[in-house]
């Protein structure tokens, strides 16, 4: 018998397009906050259109591209019912990457997967997704809300986005620039910012039976605030330091930790020596490694321990380095430098103990 004649329809499968234009009706208002002058067109079109002929004041510009997600934090948004904070973790993964190069962020997309769509809860996730385009300084130009009924339970979600960024060619940052005897400037972490959740997770829910609703003395708060705390968004704070001092390099410390990604932007030859001692990292990551009995090298290598950007600058850029990011309201310290490698067999490394 065929499915019409058993009255089998789309709707019936699960996917209700009705809430899907619900959904881009409520997500309008914030999408259109963030809209820049070489946006084009409106919401609901094809694609999106940014206007190119913005770049011709370049005399070189190259295009920067990212793409990421948020991991499993989305699971802690689930449990709590909250959607609006994880749209600025996913902004911040994806333009942080973009401006580690000295990009500017120009437009993003986004990419939602639900199991049903709740049209309120998709507004949400646009909504903390537009507000973070807001702090990065980029549009966001456009993006995809799909439902998958059978492949994920009701409540259940996933974020991912890509953006793009230019950069003049002879503005470009990165390990070319780094000399022996250049500062590396670190800029405090906003908590466990949207790396490492797996092991988080996995401790303090699964091990611990903590709840995230329960208040936890040492944070100050509950575990589930804590736990989603937005990602700090660095984007419009480095590009204001480029304009202000001379900067060499940027590494964003997302998944492996400071010293793999700090690794990532020392040329062959150098060395980056890290302090610990010149800073205390939030009391969630004791939290996490005391009650999971998770050794230093482990936490090192997978949560940023309290650093979500590195500056690498030269001696004479310190002090406005600094004095730029104090201004801005970013905790920032000079926390290591830049030394001849020898026979050290990594690009950087962590020494001492935390104050």
């Amino acid at each position: 018998m065929s499915e019409t004649a058993t009255g089998s329809s789309y709707a019936a499968a699960g996917v209700d397009i009705e809430a899907g234009d619900r959904a881009v009706e409520l997500m309008k208002e914030w999408v259109k906050k963030t809209q820049r002058p070489e946006v084009l067109g409106g919401l609901g079109g094809f694609a999106g259109l940014f206007d190119a002929s913005a770049l011709k004041r370049y005399e070189r510009p190259l295009l920067a591209s990212a793409t990421d997600g948020v991991g499993t934090k989305v699971d802690i948004a689930r449990q709590l019912g909250v959607y609006d904070t994880v749209g600025h973790d996913l902004v911040a993964m994806v333009m942080d990457d973009i401006v580690v190069c000295g990009a500017e962020p120009l437009f993003m997309t986004d990419y939602i997967c639900v199991g049903k769509v709740h049209p309120e809860r998709v507004a949400a996730l646009v909504k903390g997704i537009a507000e973070g385009c807001v702090l990065a300084g980029c549009a966001l130009v456009g993006g995809e809300t799909a439902e998958h009924p059978g492949l994920l339970g009701e409540d259940d979600f996933d974020v991912a986005g890509a953006g793009t960024g230019v950069v003049e060619a002879d503005r470009l940052l990165g390990a070319d620039r780094i000399r022996a005897g250049d500062a590396v400037v670190a800029m405090a972490s906003s908590g466990l910012h949207s790396n490492g959740y797996s092991l988080v997770r996995h401790v303090l829910l699964n091990q611990a039976g903590m709840a995230l609703e329960a208040e936890v003395a040492d944070l100050g708060r509950t575990l589930g605030e804590e736990l989603l705390e937005p990602t700090k968004i660095y984007s419009l704070d480095c590009l204001a330091l480029t304009r202000t001092a001379e900067v060499h390099a940027f590494s964003h410390i997302t998944g492996g930790g400071l010293a793999a990604n700090l690794a990532r932007v020392i040329p062959e030859g150098l060395h980056a020596r890290v302090d610990r001692s010149t800073w205390t990292p939030g009391p969630v990551f004791d939290l996490v490694g005391r009650v999971g009995t998770v050794e230093r090298a482990e936490l090192e290598k997978t949560l940023n321990m309290g650093v979500g950007m590195i500056a690498v600058v030269p001696p004479q850029s310190v002090d406005v380095t600094l004095a730029t990011l104090a201004d801005r309201g970013v905790d920032a310290w000079v926390a290591g430098e830049i030394t001849e490698r020898g026979d050290r067999a990594t690009g950087a490394e962590l020494v001492g103990d935390h104050a």
